[in-house]
């Protein structure tokens, strides 16, 4: 049976006398869609750049698809997708062109690319606008494409910061289809949103507060632990878990 696709034992990092991750456990298995929720400030982003090979750890041990984020970081980044709120793509190339660019960078053989680039734009519901400029296109549709270029190479994992921030609901709806159907077909992803709604249709979910991790689990285990009912609403287990973590 294969391991998990993201183990993370006491990772910690420091920047001089800040500690922004502080000893924090959990691990993400395959074709897990895994929640990471907490404050601005509370080490999400660092989290992600050292799991994604960006950032070195102070101390501890992370690995994501069997390779260390200490000594394989160039490894780790070629099985991974990254996808941030911040739209990253080409406003003036067309969809195929970004399309193209990505597949570029990724090195894909030229075959392979033309397969990978019919099947982004048929799961992005881009067909027939390949020569669209990206700028041209609504929020929804624009990350739709971020995602398709995201994924372009099957990534084992895909990381996703904050992906449908300033998205409309009926964007956020279809993009979470597409995010469930990547999972069925193994695709592990590692999301952080200040969506509530969202992040109850996470496996499970981790809480994080001042760099540690508070909380762990299932939507369900969570609202039972920290409002006693299934009924809860995530929104009362956030605030239930930071009220007692500030107290501890």
């Amino acid at each position: 049976m294969a391991g998990p696709s993201i183990v993370v034992k006491d990772l910690t990092k420091t920047f001089g006398a800040f500690t922004a991750v502080d000893h924090i456990s959990f691990d993400v298995a395959k074709g897990e869609i895994f929640g990471f929720l907490g404050p601005n400030g509370a080490g999400k982003s660092t989290t992600i750049r050292m799991l994604c090979g960006i950032l070195r750890p102070t101390s501890g041990e992370g690995a994501v698809g069997g390779f260390s984020v200490s000594t394989h970081s160039e490894d780790i980044k070629k099985i991974i997708g990254y996808m941030s709120q911040k739209f990253t793509l080409y406003s003036d190339l067309t969809v195929g062109e970004n399309i193209d660019f990505h597949g570029g960078i990724r090195r894909l053989p030229p075959a392979l690319k033309a397969e990978r680039k019919r099947w982004v734009l048929k799961m992005a519901g881009l067909e027939g606008r390949e020569s669209a400029l990206t700028r041209e296109l609504s929020g929804g549709w624009k990350q739709r494409l971020a995602l398709g270029c995201a994924i372009l190479h099957r990534p084992e994992v895909l990381f996703l910061d904050e992906p449908t921030a300033s998205v409309d609901p009926v964007s956020r709806r279809d993009f979470w289809d597409l995010i469930y159907e990547l999972s069925g077909q193994g695709t592990t992803t590692f999301i952080t949103s200040h969506y509530m709604d969202e992040v109850e249709r996470c496996h499970r979910i981790a809480i994080i507060y001042a760099g540690a991790i508070i909380a762990l689990g299932s939507p369900r285990e969570l609202k039972v632990r920290f409002a006693g009912t299934e009924s809860a609403s995530l929104e009362q287990v956030f605030v239930a878990a930071i009220r007692q973590a500030r107290t501890a």
